[in-house]
């Protein structure tokens, strides 16, 4: 079990890195094209919230193929696509249950599924903040 929770440990800080610079990167972009277009500002708002919606799935995606890989490479499932069907249902604490890892690595899918809400729980805050900030809503007008 240690050297589950080893490995597991070493996942979620990887995986919080990768969200962390993604979103400095995502931010960065919706940032330049929201004070690109000031005469269309409404409609840049728009595109910057599809900008920022597009950027945290993607850096969801790259977070559940990175759980995938290492279910892969510690043989805790068989194909890399049984590791990322696994690794979505887990990772958006799903669990449908029609798929299932080794039992000696079952530890890792705990710790996927709770690094899964936090970063989940942490881009719902950050979209929130941005729809404020950049986004077409207003505090105390739209919530």
């Amino acid at each position: 079990m240690l050297k589950e929770l080893l490995l597991g440990s070493f996942v979620v800080s990887l995986t919080v890195i990768v969200h962390t610079f993604g979103l400095i990167g995502v931010a960065n972009v919706m940032n330049r094209f929201a004070g690109r277009n000031p005469l269309h500002e409404f409609r840049s708002k728009i595109i910057s919230m599809v900008i920022l919606v597009h950027g945290l799935l993607a850096l969801h995606t790259i977070e559940i193929w990175i759980w995938a890989g290492i279910y892969r490479v510690t043989g805790a499932v068989k194909s890399i696509s049984d590791g990322i069907y696994f690794s979505a249902i887990t990772f958006s604490t799903l669990g449908y249950g029609d798929s299932l890892i080794n039992v000696e690595w079952r530890m890792l899918a705990g710790m996927e599924g709770l690094s899964g809400f936090v970063l989940i729980g942490w881009s719902t805050a950050y979209l929130v903040a941005a729809s404020t900030r950049i986004g077409p809503f207003e505090a105390g007008k739209h919530f």
